[in-house]
């Protein structure tokens, strides 16, 4: 147990709040917790966190005080009776966000004379501070530096950058593909169950079939960093056409909707007159909204 002398404060003790804190109990750090619901406090407590009855009070016991709310209304409601506190503190804000919103409380902070990270974490709330788990910060460069070590507790960190939108702009980012990807097993899941294959059996091929694609990703991100469409080895739009897929599914008795999504982004190039060119050309059919 490493104990570097941090005192941290976190808001905020749902699933997740409760595990960054829990991580930095176990971490030797003096950690006090606030929650609304102060049974929740009850557990960490248990493991030598220290329950503060207001968020002053909380706020008071901290160096860093890290948010972990429900959303950025909710960071207003809480934090601004207490701005004066907070000046010259540190403020790590995990609350989800979309990017203007992390901007607009980066400008409030900054107003304040908070210094600001934002915080996108990769992670449910058991990976904390265990393999996969991953955290993506914007903000304070200086921040991100001083408090490394004790952000590292909770998952590899990732900085990128002054601007205080892009953790969560990535996040987001990264989301997508993941219920993108959990829509279309879901899908799978739904035509083949007609023929009695349950959930279960199905995603034991689902997982070894999507990891393996994965692979593809490299491929398809040099096509579109280079922007030529037409280069050779790329599966044409026309063959990747996904008109068998819906008519099967439809057959099935099931919804369309997750495939006819992608079926729409390819015609759309296809009736452009880039039939010929690599499937990777759909992402100028998401760029520009038809």
């Amino acid at each position: 147990m490493t104990n570097t002398n941090t005192k941290v404060t976190v808001l905020g003790l749902g699933e997740m709040g409760s595990a960054l804190a829990a991580a930095l109990v176990h971490a030797g750090h003096t950690t006090t917790v606030w929650n609304r619901s102060q049974g929740k406090a009850d557990a960490l407590v248990g493991l030598g966190a220290t329950a503060a009855p207001t968020v002053r009070d909380a706020v008071t016991a901290g160096d860093v005080v890290v948010a972990c709310l429900y959303d950025a209304a909710s960071v207003h409601e809480v934090l601004d009776p207490v701005a004066d506190l907070l000046t010259g503190r540190t403020l790590v804000n995990v609350t989800t966000t979309n990017p203007e919103q992390a901007r607009e409380i980066a400008d409030w902070a900054a107003g304040h004379g908070v210094v600001y990270l934002d915080g996108g974490i990769m992670a449910v709330p058991p990976m904390i501070g265990g393999p996969g788990s991953s955290v993506l910060y914007s903000g304070s460069a200086a921040a991100f530096e001083q408090y490394r070590p004790l952000l590292d507790l909770w998952g590899e960190s990732a900085y990128f950058g002054e601007d205080a939108g892009l953790a969560s702009l990535y996040d987001i980012a990264l989301l997508a593909g993941m219920y993108v990807m959990f829509a279309g097993f879901m899908h799978g899941a739904a035509m083949v169950a007609g023929a009695g294959v349950s959930a279960t059996e199905f995603a034991g091929r689902s997982a070894a079939w999507l990891s393996a694609m994965t692979s593809a990703f490299a491929g398809l991100a040099a096509v579109i960093d280079g922007g030529d469409y037409t280069v050779d080895d790329q599966q044409s739009l026309e063959f990747s056409d996904l008109g068998k897929m819906v008519e099967a599914s439809a057959a099935q008795g099931i919804s369309t909707e997750v495939v006819d999504m992608v079926q729409n982004l390819i015609r759309r190039q296809i009736d452009a007159g880039h039939g010929k060119e690599g499937f990777a050309r759909i992402i100028e059919s998401i760029k520009q909204p038809g």
